[in-house]
């Protein structure tokens, strides 16, 4: 590690976790998939038309694509020669020259997740309907892309299905329709997005919208126990606001699918649950609250590069506790005391701002994220913490950040000299004592 004005930096060289995914010699402007998908027989039509801007000359670009069969791609309306192996689309475009150009890429199959350590990643089959859950390198199960989390771009997303099936994706529902036995839904996300946060969801659901702006869809027999488990979040997004500045989209969706997951996923401007999540008495009210925080950590600030998913999860998961404070649960400093003590009994062998991509969701990203986040609360006082955040979620609003970005940040905006608690924290690999108690852990 290096420090430079007071704020800690590493060293370490920023090899990418997941090196075979994406192409930095171009950026996607936008999206528009028109898909058309047939539930029964799990088959996809599509075609995909992307708007970019090559960043120098290119004589050849790749895109992130699972096994599908692609009939034909198209470079600025031309006919372009490509390969398709491995995951990978390779075009070539002949030469194009720095600035704007556009691809599209038609392809069908039977889509399936994405191989991860962390199982199937992407496009896949509920019981009775379709789950999308992409990070971090699912996106490629469903549509052609720039699979990297700085690449964000604006989407439209055309999904035709049986009519019996409500479809929900990202964005503002543009328009439906209806044509014999099947349904258009079009949406338009305006808001840059990052592909694994693209997410298509596909169910026999019911819907309502209990706040102004807030949404949920759900299996109709779970009607009263989602109502009243998701009930709260109206009073959530006044807390978060006021901690970490205005919701950053027009509006929030929580979807209820009718089956079990193993954890939540969060998408941009949605978060997705399993009946497991839901049991009438909010009990993983905890849940709700950590995935609309990620509307503001992971989804309007996005990572740069993976190893600083901290940012994401450990943010989201400080959001928990803040919420507790807030509801009148439990105090952050309670909530830290009790993990800081099972983190204590685990290996000491963690670098929180470069885990390593197979320690991407290790427990500690988010429990020591949260942790560093209350260090750094108790270290400045609440006013200047929360205040630090509201500037933080605004400075970099629909952007992509880094663990640097964010410790010159908080190094700029208090006399308090954070260098050494930084430098423990974030990349010491043994678990600093923990943060001492908070005299007025509420706003």
């Amino acid at each position: 590690m290096a420090e430079e004005t007071g704020v800690v930096l590493s060293t370490t060289p920023r090899r990418p976790y997941f090196p075979t995914h994406g192409d930095d010699g171009y950026r996607v402007e936008h999206y528009d998939l028109s898909l058309d998908y047939r539930i029964a027989a799990n088959r996809l039509g599509g075609t995909a038309r992307l708007s970019a801007e090559a960043l120098g000359p290119l004589d050849r670009l790749s895109l992130d694509l699972g096994p599908f069969r692609v009939g034909a791609v198209l470079v600025n309306g031309e006919v372009a020669r490509f390969t398709h192996r491995g995951g990978k689309l390779h075009v070539a475009p002949g030469r194009l020259r720095a600035g704007p150009f556009s691809v599209e890429v038609r392809y069908s199959g039977s889509p399936r997740p994405v191989s991860s350590p962390w199982g199937g990643l992407g496009w896949e089959q509920l019981t009775d309907g379709v789950i999308v859950a992409g990070q971090p390198t699912g996106a490629p199960s469903w549509f052609p892309c720039n699979d990297r989390p700085d690449d964000k771009a604006g989407y439209r997303i055309s999904v035709t299905a049986a009519s019996p099936y409500t479809v929900i994706a990202n964005g503002e529902l543009a328009s439906t329709r209806r044509a014999s036995s099947a349904t258009t839904w079009v949406y338009e996300q305006t808001e840059p997005m990052a592909s694994y946060l693209a997410s298509v969801q596909v169910g026999r659901y019911q819907r309502a919208e209990p706040a102004p702006g807030i949404r949920l869809a759900f299996p109709a027999r779970l009607a009263s126990r989602v109502r009243h488990d998701f009930g709260r979040q109206d009073r959530m997004m006044e807390v978060f606001g006021e901690r970490f500045g205005p919701y950053p989209f027009t509006s929030y969706t929580a979807v209820v699918v009718d089956d079990e997951l193993e954890i939540p996923v969060e998408a941009q401007g949605m978060s997705i649950f399993g009946t497991n999540h839901v049991d009438g008495v909010r009990g993983e009210e905890r849940l709700v609250a950590h995935e609309l925080a990620h509307q503001w950590f992971g989804n309007s600030l996005t990572v740069a590069d993976w190893r600083d998913i901290w940012l994401h999860e450990g943010f989201a998961t400080y959001a928990e506790w803040i919420w507790s404070e807030a509801s009148g649960g439990e105090p952050a400093d309670d909530l830290a005391a009790r993990w800081h003590r099972r983190l204590a009994a685990l290996p000491q062998d963690f670098v929180l701002a470069d885990p390593g991509a197979p320690r991407l969701f290790d427990e500690r990203v988010y429990r020591r994220g949260a942790l560093t986040l209350h260090a750094l609360r108790r270290a400045m006082g609440d006013a200047p913490f929360f205040a630090l955040l509201r500037e933080w979620t605004a400075g970099h609003r629909h952007g992509s950040v880094t663990t640097e970005h964010f410790t010159a940040l908080a190094a700029r905006r208090t006399v308090q000299p954070l260098e050494k608690l930084f430098s423990a924290w974030l990349y010491g690999p043994r678990l600093p004592d923990r943060p001492g108690q908070l005299h007025s852990p509420t706003l």
